[in-house]
């Protein structure tokens, strides 16, 4: 059974809140609370030109999936250790906030070292893709 207390494990075409989750992962177990906000920027290396804005789509069984990666952090979590995160599809533009990670545990180490964790296994595991269009009208698929 695992040791992660999950609160919300969302994919949505809603605005995210960051305070939200934080207040979902309140808890006066934890010391530490590692916050991760992932922002639409306007630039992207592997591309040439300005970024206007993106387009996420995902799997239906994407937030199952979020689900499953939150929960397997366990394998380095010890009590307590509480997640939210949401990672927003649909429409999105320069500045939207597209991921919010937020895990709580009773110290900080821990708490940035899981963070890390979550948000690169969402970044290679989670079945969503971005179509990225620039400036100049064209786009760019990344991730399928």
């Amino acid at each position: 059974m695992s040791g992660v207390d999950l609160r919300h494990a969302r994919v949505t075409t809603d605005v995210l809140d960051v305070a939200e989750h934080l207040a979902a992962v309140d808890d006066d177990r934890c010391g530490a609370v590692s916050v991760f906000v992932g922002r639409i920027r306007n630039h992207d290396p592997g591309i040439e030109g300005e970024v206007a804005g993106i387009e996420y789509s995902a799997h239906p069984d994407a937030e199952r999936v979020l689900s499953e990666i939150a929960v397997g952090l366990d394998d380095v979590a010890g009590a307590p250790t509480i997640v939210a995160v949401s990672h927003r599809v649909g429409s999105l533009e320069v500045g939207d906030v597209a991921l919010v990670a937020c895990v709580a545990t009773a110290h900080r180490a821990q708490a940035q070292e899981l963070s890390q964790r979550l948000v690169e296994r969402i970044k290679h595991e989670l079945p969503v893709w971005k179509k990225q269009h620039t400036v100049d009208g064209a786009h760019h698929w990344v991730g399928l």
